[in-house]
């Protein structure tokens, strides 16, 4: 392979729950039919695979040289690109989710195929053997879920809520505010029958804009009564109670652990994971629930809200979200006329954020604009950055 960078063309995802307008105007994104532009992937998934200026798969790329696209590491390690970079544009609410450790989802994995149950069946938990931590970093206002609440927080919401068809459950989480009652109680709200839900969810909306006694009440209440708009059985409805609620302001990024709940809401931001595709929903969704599968993948351990957010660790140039995986590296770079060099340690993808940048090696230069990004092999050792801009920078 004598080429180390590669300019991308990428797949749109064009889930219902996307924005018409965003990828298109903060990215330059044409979208001529007005459809739903959810997720731009840049990677080389299978669902959704980048090419080269000429039609290639960035996966066909790899495989025909991985020594030099991924090095020596990455290939002995991961054998394949270990990350999917994403732009992702929420009009509205994503499911709950929950995503498997790397041993649950090798374990789930294995189990399902010795099942044969298809890989694309609807019912199927475990599409891949990986696990699946993200981070997203905001580029608009970005409204999410994250986490458990306090439990003594969890209390005082579904106290304000005053679902009678909870309350004993309530009580015995009062009794014991605990992980175990935590998963008791989260458990017993998932496991409910169709009558006890329709009752719960009449519960919970009657008189709803009334019932917040506190900051936080108004805030979760004002979501449920958004969520009721598409979701109006959906047992998602109970997740604002649960869950924290964030906003990223634009420039601001959190990490999503696996074993976590959380949803996007609303907003566009850039998105980064481990390649995979496991996903165990929790509500907001007429997809399939396994109850049984997302109580065994959930830890049940309250996050404070001053965790949520990653502080960025500013240098020179560049400010740096650590995150506690291996699969990935995230950066978001400014460039001047005067230019900096980096070094290459792994394979790259470098997606232009604002302005006009160019990114140079001794034998290529590739030109991006906001929305364009660039695949770097790892046997490129160092390139050049100039033009005036802004560019993120995913490495493993």
């Amino acid at each position: 392979m004598t080429d180390h960078l590669f300019k991308l063309n990428n797949v749109i995802q064009n889930y219902v729950w996307g924005s018409d307008s965003s990828i298109h105007y903060l990215f330059n994104i044409p979208n001529p039919d007005q459809l739903p532009q959810a997720e731009l992937w840049m990677g080389a998934h299978p669902s959704g695979c980048s090419k080269n200026q000429q039609g290639t798969l960035l996966s066909q790329i790899i495989d025909q040289d991985p020594a030099t696209a991924l090095g020596a590491y990455t290939q002995k390690r991961y054998a394949g690109l270990p990350f999917l970079l994403k732009i992702l544009a929420a009009e509205k609410p994503l499911s709950i989710q929950v995503h498997p450790s790397k041993t649950m989802a090798e374990q789930g994995f294995k189990l399902e195929n010795a099942q044969n149950i298809p890989v694309d069946a609807p019912s199927r938990n475990y599409k891949d053997a990986n696990h699946k931590p993200e981070l997203v970093y905001a580029v608009t206002f970005y409204q999410a879920m994250n986490g458990f609440r306090e439990i003594e927080e969890i209390i005082s919401l579904f106290e304000q809520a005053d679902c009678q068809t909870l309350s004993g459950l309530l009580e015995q989480l009062k009794a014991e505010p605990g992980a175990e009652q935590l998963q008791n109680f989260f458990a017993a709200i998932m496991n409910m029958n169709a009558a006890q839900k329709a009752m719960a969810v009449h519960e919970l909306i009657e008189n709803l804009d009334k019932k917040a006694r506190t900051h936080k009440g108004k805030e979760a209440f004002q979501l449920i009564a958004q969520f009721y708009l598409d979701y109006p059985d959906d047992i998602g409805l109970f997740s604002p109670l649960l869950l924290n609620i964030i906003e990223l302001a634009p420039g601001e990024a959190m990490f999503l652990d696996a074993q976590t709940p959380h949803a996007y809401i609303h907003g566009t931001g850039i998105e980064i994971m481990a390649s995979s595709d496991n996903v165990l929903r929790a509500g907001l969704t007429p997809k399939h629930i396994d109850v049984d599968e997302l109580i065994k993948n959930t830890k049940f351990q309250p996050s404070t809200f001053t965790e949520l957010k990653l502080k960025a660790q500013c240098i020179d140039h560049k400010k740096v979200f650590h995150v506690p995986v291996d699969d990935f590296n995230f950066e978001v770079h400014s460039v001047s006329s005067q230019g900096h060099s980096e070094f290459v340690r792994s394979p790259e993808i470098l997606l232009c954020l604002e302005g006009n940048i160019t990114i140079s090696t001794a034998q290529q230069s590739i030109e991006l604009q906001r929305g364009e990004s660039v695949f770097i092999c790892a046997a490129a050792h160092t390139y050049q950055c100039r033009g005036e801009g802004q560019f993120v920078r995913a490495f493993n």
